[in-house]
């Protein structure tokens, strides 16, 4: 058993004798640290040997830098990991051109503190010797000796390991962030009301609680950043300060994010408001739309902040997110083009919601312009959607953006209707079409352009003023009911597909020979009474168009 104990108490005693007997080695910047930095803890302090680490200064001067420098890492909770730093005596940075033998301990935390290889040597660097007591004047300001001052009696009290002038200190910040966070959040959000007053010159509910719900995750990133500042100056340990100061990065990053989903949520209902004021209901259906974009957008760069606060590489970070969104980009290829489609409706607002349009046999009614299609409802009221990548592509008739609804139809007259009706009926027609108040009474044509199997065709070509699509039926029913009249005043009769057979020849058989009023004074009588009881069923028209 003794055999057997023995390997490990001589471990042990080496391991005591080589932490007491450490040695001043500046031969890589893995020694050159632990050199600076082991020197200073409890168990190997010595100053003098800690400050060897600074090339060519006055013993006084580098130890006063190398204690420094030494809170200065504290402060800012940077914990030193030796097994990152190199211990090759001819390290080189490949990023670097001018100084090779360079070495960052904190590249991103502290980037003017570096080792450079001198003499075969490493040593803290020229740069950082003249950037101490700037550093270390940012960490600790000029209120952490004054905190000092009025806590000399309890300075060396202690509970639950830590001095019991840093638990007053810390429920004295508490308290006092209390206290600054409901002041603060009154004046922001008095300053923010009257700015969103400024722009709009009126109230906006939905701006003013957006505004509010800003104006708090502002006021405890200001929190935020005065207890950072303050922390260093509670002197707590390496290890404390960091987790401490990693905690407040992810809140502040956490409220940062909070920040900017209300500055969307505010941007959004600025862009509302003015929505509300166009004709266009387009826009209005881009509202959320941009807003569910720009959310995930915010939400998708903070969490990639989120990443780096803890711990992961910035560089990696955006490498594998670009990696990432090329997969996905690949992966979901229809889904971005629908999205592309959809930001082009946008742009170039092919129609707008509520227009009937007519796309590749589909037609009907724009309902709304989603993320990644477009719902339209036919006139049976069932529903389509299409996609808005195919929807940019293809070939849209927007009859909703008309400024005159057409109407073309033929009307058939029998074969034996005599000249002089024919003429009468179509200039009763075009008179019909003038005193029309839905109609374009400067373009229309009302012509005898033909002969069918049955009958002959009279071309009615009107324009429509009115766009509703029941407007155009009602407006159609009042002048095909003032055009029967006419007919019927006439004497004009409306063909039918029929054949005729000639019977005239046989004996005692006599042809249907129709009885034809063809006095002028009877025709122009005809024509007035239709004009005249075409006014007079205007009182009555559902639809009437303001003159």
């Amino acid at each position: 058993m003794k055999k057997l104990l023995l390997p490990f108490f001589v471990f042990v005693t080496f391991i005591s004798y080589s932490q007491k007997n450490i040695k001043v080695d500046l031969s890589n910047p893995k020694a050159t640290v632990s050199t600076h930095l082991k020197f200073l803890s409890d168990e190997n302090y010595s100053l003098e040997k800690s400050a060897k680490a600074f090339y060519n200064l006055d013993p006084s001067e580098a130890k006063e830098n190398a204690k420094k420098l030494k809170m200065i890492l504290t402060g800012k909770g940077l914990i030193v990991d030796y097994d990152k730093i190199p211990n090759n005596p001819n390290y080189i940075d490949t990023t670097i051109v001018n100084k090779p033998h360079k070495y960052l301990l904190f590249s991103k935390q502290l980037p003017q503190v570096y080792l450079v290889k001198i003499d075969n040597k490493w040593y803290y660097s020229e740069e950082t010797v003249s950037e101490i007591d700037v550093l270390y004047n940012e960490v600790y300001p000029w209120y952490t000796q004054w905190i000092h001052e009025l806590t000399p009696n309890i300075s060396n009290q202690k509970i639950l390991n830590f001095e019991l002038w840093q638990l007053i200190a810390v429920g004295i910040i508490i308290l006092g962030t209390t206290l600054l966070y409901f002041i603060f959040r009154e004046i922001l959000s008095f300053i923010l009301r009257k700015v969103q007053f400024m722009v709009f010159h009126k109230r906006n509910s939905n701006i003013n609680v957006a505004l509010s719900h800003m104006a708090r995750p502002i006021v405890m990133l200001l929190l935020i950043f005065f207890i950072e500042k303050l922390i260093p100056s509670l002197k707590f340990t390496t290890t404390i300060n960091y987790f401490l100061l990693g905690a407040l990065e992810i809140v502040a990053t956490i409220y940062w994010i909070i920040v900017f989903l209300n500055l969307v949520k505010v941007i959004m209902s600025f862009y509302e408001e003015y929505t509300e004021r166009t004709q266009s209901k387009l826009d209005d259906q881009l509202v959320p739309i941009l807003k569910n974009f720009l959310r995930g957008i915010v939400l998708f760069v903070g969490f990639l902040k989120l990443l780096t606060v803890f711990g992961l590489d910035p560089t990696t970070v955006i490498a594998g997110a670009s990696i990432g969104g090329i997969a996905i980009a690949f992966a979901s290829q229809d889904t971005v083009k629908n999205l592309i489609g959809t930001f082009m409706i946008f742009l170039d607002k092919p129609f707008h919601i509520g227009d009937w349009i007519v796309a590749e046999g589909v037609e009907g009614t724009v309902e709304e312009v989603g993320f990644r299609s477009t719902r339209i409802r036919a006139f049976d009221t069932s529903i389509f959607q299409i996609p808005n990548s195919k929807l940019a592509e293809i070939v849209v008739n927007n009859k909703g953006l008309r400024h005159y609804r057409r109407y073309k139809t033929e009307l058939t007259i029998r074969y034996d209707t005599p000249p002089e009706l024919i003429e009468a009926f179509v200039k009763g027609v075009r008179a019909l079409i003038v005193l029309h108040p839905d109609t374009l009474s400067d373009q229309y044509n009302v012509e005898f352009t033909g002969f069918g199997n049955s009958s002959l065709l009279i071309l009615l070509n009107v324009f429509f003023i009115e766009l509703d699509w029941n407007v155009e039926q009602s407006s159609k029913h009042r002048l095909h009911m003032a055009i029967v009249r006419l007919a019927k005043e006439l004497g004009v009769e409306f063909a039918f597909p029929s054949s005729t057979v000639i019977i005239e020849q046989f004996p005692e058989k006599k042809g249907a020979d129709m009885k034809y009023n063809l006095s002028e004074e009877k025709i122009m009588k005809a024509i007035d009474k239709s004009k005249e009881h075409f006014k007079n069923s205007l009182a009555d028209y559902p639809y009437k168009t303001e003159e």
